[in-house]
């Protein structure tokens, strides 16, 4: 049994992806450790789909990208040469059932742990605050990035219900246009604005958010000072987040809009050059909201 692997790494920090089992990864201090653990990665996986696994594993990396990114937190900016080719219909339908598939057999799992908020891992940091740790904190991480992912190919979705549900919602979103299929992404990355980008920093800092959820924002942006702020009455604590974030993108508006304008062009380029298409264009907008 051959496995095709992609090798993402920082260093030596690896995570490794089988392409040909969609889905399937292993992650390792080094890539030799990524690549011991993936033999049982490809058997557990084949379990759940129902698929039998024959013969000697043998690991062949097809790809290798070298990555600035946390590794380690398996923060990932990689993209296969297997995924750059158009998608048949056949193909479309076939990775559909799978993701669908997952989101009911996790929600599935979620549904029978009995103590939801128990802690099933040790607390630790990441690149992005702090790891969840319960199986709620875990389930509604997943849940709450539909809207992130889906919209990476410029769909419409939200994360409301349960994570079947609003996946369903995000696939019926992007097969609304009969053309789903048969269109490139011209997209172009824009500076929404400090009103909005504090808006949507706001979202996270309500009453009743989960720290989980609200502290992150401390640990990137470290001109705020989180042990002031907590001090603070909540409707004071909103007034010192603002004014602190409007500082600071004074100081880093320049920066926004040029990064900008690098990000429009460093897509469509990559875009275009992998798929070497010559298909109608749907243009898309994004919005920049890196203030570091």
């Amino acid at each position: 049994m051959i496995i095709h692997c992609v090798w993402e790494h920082n260093g030596s920090d690896t995570l490794l992806y089988a392409t040909n089992f969609v889905g399937a990864y292993t992650r390792g201090e080094s890539l030799e450790i990524a690549k011991a653990k993936m033999p049982q990665e490809i058997v557990s996986y084949c379990s759940w789909l129902g698929m039998d696994t024959a013969g000697k594993a043998e690991i062949v990396i097809v790809g290798e990208k070298r990555s600035e990114l946390t590794i380690s937190d398996a923060d990932s900016d990689v993209l296969f040469e297997s995924e750059q080719a158009p998608l048949t219909i056949e193909e479309y339908e076939a990775l559909k059932t799978l993701a669908l598939k997952s989101a009911k057999d996790f929600l599935a799992l979620y549904e029978s742990i009995p103590d939801k908020n128990a802690a099933a891992a040790p607390e630790r940091k990441t690149f992005y605050g702090k790891v969840p740790c319960t199986a709620n904190e875990m389930y509604e991480h997943t849940k709450n990035v539909n809207t992130y992912y889906f919209a990476e190919i410029a769909v419409e979705a939200d994360h409301d219900g349960n994570i079947y549900e609003c996946r369903k919602r995000g696939f019926e979103s992007l097969e609304s246009n009969p053309d789903f299929l048969q269109k490139t992404m011209d997209i172009e990355f824009v500076n929404p604005g400090v009103d909005y980008m504090i808006q949507r920093m706001m979202d996270f800092q309500t009453e009743d958010e989960s720290a989980f959820w609200s502290e992150p924002l401390y640990r990137f942006y470290p001109q705020l000072d989180k042990a002031y702020a907590i001090s603070l009455p909540f409707s004071e604590r909103n007034e010192y987040i603002e004014r602190t974030m409007r500082a600071v993108y004074a100081k880093l508006e320049d920066t926004i809009n040029e990064k900008a304008a690098l990000y429009t062009r460093h897509w469509n380029a990559e875009w275009h050059h992998g798929c070497q298409c010559t298909r109608q264009s749907s243009n898309h907008t994004y919005e920049v909201e890196e203030w570091s």
